[in-house]
């Protein structure tokens, strides 16, 4: 009996994995997407400044970016040249260009990620999210609601906070110090 409750518990923790791994978004129990994300009360859909159709958003992104940005997909760790961008300059979202983050507050995670400890004033918004079997805050462009990572409470100082993004849902810009 010891056996087969082991067997069920790790298949299912390899089924997760798998899950994460391959974008499979079956966990999500109806979890709305980034362009169906609500207003802060939970309430209706949130409005954004920049809205397209989908056939305009799949015009304008790669088949990658889309997949991140408008269906909440992941790019695979250590994927993103921008993890190792350490110019000075601004990050800003490959969907509408709102700037999000400054390359002061970036730092390494050593997560595989472009992390930094805290966005632009206004750059973007947060809501809840429950895909996976677990409840993280999810970030997206306050601008046009692109998905762009998730926010944890385990970064540096001085806000001790980790806002983990997808570099496919960012574009970099270098700036003079």
């Amino acid at each position: 009996m010891k056996s087969r409750r082991r067997f069920l518990l790790s298949g299912g923790s390899a089924l997760a994995a798998l899950a994460a791994l391959t974008h499979w978004r079956a966990f999500a129990a109806g979890a709305p997407g980034a362009a169906d994300a609500q207003d802060a009360a939970g309430g209706a859909p949130a409005r954004f400044e920049v809205t397209r159709s989908d056939a305009q958003w799949r015009a304008q992104l790669t088949p990658a970016q889309y997949h991140v940005l408008r269906e909440e997909g992941t790019e695979r760790p250590f994927s993103s040249p921008l993890n190792d961008e350490h110019r000075s300059g601004v990050f800003a979202c490959a969907g509408c260009s709102r700037e999000l983050f400054s390359s002061r507050t970036k730092f390494d995670s050593h997560t595989g990620w472009p992390s930094f400890w805290a966005p632009l004033d206004h750059a973007v918004a947060t809501r809840e999210d429950g895909s996976f079997g677990m409840t993280r805050t999810e970030v997206h462009c306050a601008r046009c609601g692109g998905h762009l990572g998730h926010v944890f409470d385990d970064g540096p100082k001085p806000t001790g906070l980790r806002y983990c993004m997808n570099g496919l849902a960012m574009t970099f810009t270098p700036r003079a110090a």
